[in-house]
Protein backbone atom coordinates (compact mmCIF):
# COMPACT_ATOMS: atom_id res chain seq x y z
CA UNK A 1 0.00 0.00 0.00
CA UNK A 2 1.52 3.54 -1.08
CA UNK A 3 1.25 6.99 0.09
CA UNK A 4 -0.38 7.55 -3.27
CA UNK A 5 -2.74 5.48 -3.06
CA UNK A 6 -3.90 7.53 0.50
CA UNK A 7 -3.40 10.86 -1.66
CA UNK A 8 -5.71 9.57 -4.89
CA UNK A 9 -8.42 8.01 -2.36
CA UNK A 10 -8.62 11.73 -0.69
CA UNK A 11 -8.53 13.56 -4.28
CA UNK A 12 -11.04 10.90 -4.97
CA UNK A 13 -13.31 12.23 -2.34
CA UNK A 14 -14.20 15.43 -3.77
CA UNK A 15 -12.88 16.13 -7.96
CA UNK A 16 -16.76 15.70 -8.44
CA UNK A 17 -19.59 17.14 -10.03
CA UNK A 18 -23.23 16.98 -9.67
CA UNK A 19 -24.04 13.61 -11.90
CA UNK A 20 -26.96 11.39 -11.56
CA UNK A 21 -28.23 9.49 -8.23
CA UNK A 22 -30.77 6.84 -7.21
CA UNK A 23 -32.67 7.44 -4.41
CA UNK A 24 -30.85 9.44 -1.65
CA UNK A 25 -31.36 9.75 1.63
CA UNK A 26 -29.90 12.46 4.30
CA UNK A 27 -26.36 11.49 4.19
CA UNK A 28 -26.11 11.74 0.15
CA UNK A 29 -27.99 14.91 0.45
CA UNK A 30 -25.91 16.41 2.67
CA UNK A 31 -22.37 15.24 0.77
CA UNK A 32 -23.80 16.16 -2.18
CA UNK A 33 -24.67 19.80 -1.00
CA UNK A 34 -20.79 20.41 0.20
CA UNK A 35 -19.49 18.68 -2.91
CA UNK A 36 -21.34 21.31 -4.89
CA UNK A 37 -20.01 24.00 -2.82
CA UNK A 38 -16.53 22.89 -3.89
CA UNK A 39 -17.38 22.65 -7.38
CA UNK A 40 -18.72 26.16 -7.29
CA UNK A 41 -15.47 27.55 -5.78
CA UNK A 42 -13.23 26.12 -8.22
CA UNK A 43 -15.50 26.98 -11.02
CA UNK A 44 -15.78 30.92 -10.06
CA UNK A 45 -13.17 32.99 -12.53
CA UNK A 46 -12.72 35.53 -9.73
CA UNK A 47 -10.77 32.85 -7.36
CA UNK A 48 -9.22 31.09 -10.56
CA UNK A 49 -6.71 34.02 -10.40
CA UNK A 50 -3.08 33.79 -8.33
CA UNK A 51 -3.86 36.55 -6.59
CA UNK A 52 -6.89 34.64 -4.70
CA UNK A 53 -5.21 31.45 -4.14
CA UNK A 54 -5.40 32.21 -0.42
CA UNK A 55 -8.67 33.16 -0.51
CA UNK A 56 -9.59 30.14 -2.84
CA UNK A 57 -7.78 27.77 -0.61
CA UNK A 58 -9.28 29.23 2.74
CA UNK A 59 -12.72 28.48 1.84
CA UNK A 60 -11.66 25.26 0.60
CA UNK A 61 -10.35 24.01 3.86
CA UNK A 62 -13.22 25.21 5.82
CA UNK A 63 -15.61 23.02 3.27
CA UNK A 64 -13.01 19.98 3.63
CA UNK A 65 -13.72 20.76 7.50
CA UNK A 66 -17.76 20.23 7.13
CA UNK A 67 -17.35 17.14 5.16
CA UNK A 68 -14.80 14.89 6.74
CA UNK A 69 -14.15 14.71 10.90
CA UNK A 70 -10.67 14.94 11.13
CA UNK A 71 -10.91 13.93 14.26
CA UNK A 72 -12.24 10.92 13.74
CA UNK A 73 -10.22 9.76 10.62
CA UNK A 74 -7.18 10.64 13.29
CA UNK A 75 -8.21 8.35 15.74
CA UNK A 76 -9.45 5.37 13.27
CA UNK A 77 -5.83 5.73 11.79
CA UNK A 78 -4.20 5.85 15.13
CA UNK A 79 -5.47 2.48 15.79
CA UNK A 80 -4.72 0.99 18.88
CA UNK A 81 -2.29 3.31 19.37
CA UNK A 82 -4.86 6.00 20.24
CA UNK A 83 -5.62 4.59 23.62
CA UNK A 84 -2.17 4.71 24.92
CA UNK A 85 -2.15 9.04 23.87
CA UNK A 86 -2.70 11.26 26.49
CA UNK A 87 -5.14 13.97 25.93
CA UNK A 88 -2.35 16.62 25.11
CA UNK A 89 -0.83 13.79 21.96
CA UNK A 90 -4.07 13.18 20.85
CA UNK A 91 -4.41 16.90 20.21
CA UNK A 92 -1.57 17.46 18.62
CA UNK A 93 -1.53 14.18 16.72
CA UNK A 94 -5.00 15.71 15.42
CA UNK A 95 -3.86 19.09 14.26
CA UNK A 96 -0.31 17.62 12.45
CA UNK A 97 -2.79 14.80 11.07
CA UNK A 98 -5.49 17.31 10.35
CA UNK A 99 -3.74 19.38 8.37
CA UNK A 100 -1.82 16.81 6.11
CA UNK A 101 -5.10 15.77 5.06
CA UNK A 102 -6.31 19.37 4.40
CA UNK A 103 -3.10 19.83 2.01
CA UNK A 104 -3.30 17.49 0.34
CA UNK A 105 -7.60 17.94 -0.21
CA UNK A 106 -6.43 21.24 -1.54
CA UNK A 107 -3.33 20.28 -3.72
CA UNK A 108 -5.29 17.80 -5.01
CA UNK A 109 -8.87 19.53 -6.29
CA UNK A 110 -7.04 22.59 -7.51
CA UNK A 111 -6.53 20.05 -10.21
CA UNK A 112 -10.26 19.28 -11.08
CA UNK A 113 -11.30 20.11 -14.82
CA UNK A 114 -14.81 18.03 -15.07
CA UNK A 115 -14.82 14.69 -13.71
CA UNK A 116 -18.20 14.00 -12.36
CA UNK A 117 -19.81 11.46 -9.72
CA UNK A 118 -22.83 9.39 -10.11
CA UNK A 119 -24.67 9.07 -6.72
CA UNK A 120 -25.31 5.02 -6.73
CA UNK A 121 -27.42 4.88 -3.49
CA UNK A 122 -26.72 4.72 0.05
CA UNK A 123 -27.15 2.43 3.17
CA UNK A 124 -27.73 3.33 6.41
CA UNK A 125 -27.14 1.44 9.60
CA UNK A 126 -28.66 3.80 12.53
CA UNK A 127 -26.14 6.35 12.92
CA UNK A 128 -24.04 5.13 10.51
CA UNK A 129 -24.27 5.28 6.47
CA UNK A 130 -22.43 3.90 3.36
CA UNK A 131 -23.09 6.21 0.26
CA UNK A 132 -21.71 5.07 -2.65
CA UNK A 133 -20.69 6.45 -5.60
CA UNK A 134 -19.02 6.54 -9.26
CA UNK A 135 -16.56 8.63 -10.19
CA UNK A 136 -16.36 8.83 -14.50
CA UNK A 137 -13.27 10.70 -15.16
CA UNK A 138 -12.99 12.35 -18.61
CA UNK A 139 -11.67 9.08 -20.10
CA UNK A 140 -14.95 7.61 -19.45
CA UNK A 141 -13.80 5.37 -16.64
CA UNK A 142 -15.53 4.76 -13.90
CA UNK A 143 -14.32 4.62 -10.37
CA UNK A 144 -16.10 3.23 -7.56
CA UNK A 145 -15.65 5.54 -4.72
CA UNK A 146 -17.36 5.02 -0.98
CA UNK A 147 -18.23 7.27 1.35
CA UNK A 148 -18.61 5.88 4.81
CA UNK A 149 -19.98 8.72 7.17
CA UNK A 150 -21.72 8.81 10.75
CA UNK A 151 -24.46 11.35 12.45
CA UNK A 152 -24.20 13.32 14.60
CA UNK A 153 -26.84 16.11 15.82
CA UNK A 154 -28.40 15.99 12.42
CA UNK A 155 -25.00 16.35 10.47
CA UNK A 156 -23.43 13.43 8.46
CA UNK A 157 -20.14 13.45 8.43
CA UNK A 158 -17.21 11.42 6.05
CA UNK A 159 -15.15 9.51 8.69
CA UNK A 160 -13.58 6.86 6.10
CA UNK A 161 -13.39 7.01 1.89
CA UNK A 162 -12.94 3.54 0.27
CA UNK A 163 -11.72 3.80 -3.59
CA UNK A 164 -12.08 0.66 -5.38
CA UNK A 165 -12.46 -1.42 -1.98
CA UNK A 166 -9.34 0.40 -0.98
CA UNK A 167 -9.69 2.24 2.63
CA UNK A 168 -8.15 5.44 3.36
CA UNK A 169 -8.03 5.28 7.32
CA UNK A 170 -6.96 1.45 6.64
CA UNK A 171 -3.68 2.97 4.52
CA UNK A 172 -2.76 5.21 6.75
CA UNK A 173 -3.34 2.65 9.73
CA UNK A 174 -1.02 0.19 8.46
CA UNK A 175 1.83 3.46 7.96
CA UNK A 176 1.39 4.43 11.24
CA UNK A 177 1.74 1.39 13.13
CA UNK A 178 4.82 -0.06 11.14
CA UNK A 179 6.25 3.44 12.09
CA UNK A 180 5.48 3.55 15.73
CA UNK A 181 6.03 -0.29 15.88
CA UNK A 182 9.74 -0.37 13.86
CA UNK A 183 10.92 3.13 16.20
CA UNK A 184 8.09 4.94 18.44
CA UNK A 185 5.20 7.13 18.49
CA UNK A 186 7.01 9.89 19.15
CA UNK A 187 9.06 8.95 15.61
CA UNK A 188 5.69 8.98 13.59
CA UNK A 189 4.81 12.73 15.30
CA UNK A 190 8.74 13.70 14.25
CA UNK A 191 7.84 12.94 10.57
CA UNK A 192 4.59 14.60 10.68
CA UNK A 193 5.82 18.00 12.07
CA UNK A 194 8.17 17.63 9.00
CA UNK A 195 5.67 17.18 6.55
CA UNK A 196 3.84 20.48 8.28
CA UNK A 197 7.16 22.25 7.81
CA UNK A 198 7.86 20.98 4.34
CA UNK A 199 4.48 22.24 3.07
CA UNK A 200 4.75 25.80 4.93
CA UNK A 201 8.40 25.72 3.55
CA UNK A 202 7.77 24.75 -0.05
CA UNK A 203 4.13 26.98 -0.55
CA UNK A 204 3.00 24.79 -2.90
CA UNK A 205 1.16 22.20 -0.50
CA UNK A 206 2.83 19.00 -1.50
CA UNK A 207 2.47 16.25 1.31
CA UNK A 208 3.16 12.53 1.60
CA UNK A 209 1.93 10.75 4.03
CA UNK A 210 5.17 9.35 6.51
Amino acid sequence: MTCRLARATLAAALLVAPGSNAWAGPPTEQLRARIDRVVKVLEEPALKKDAKTTERRVTLRGIANEIFDFTEISQRSLGRHWQTRTPPEREEFVTLFGELLERTYISKIESYSGERVVYAGEMVDGDQATVRTRIITKQGTEVPVDYRMFERDGRWRVFDVNIEGVSLVGNYRTQFNAIITRSSYQDLVTKLKAKQDEGKDTGRHRVESP
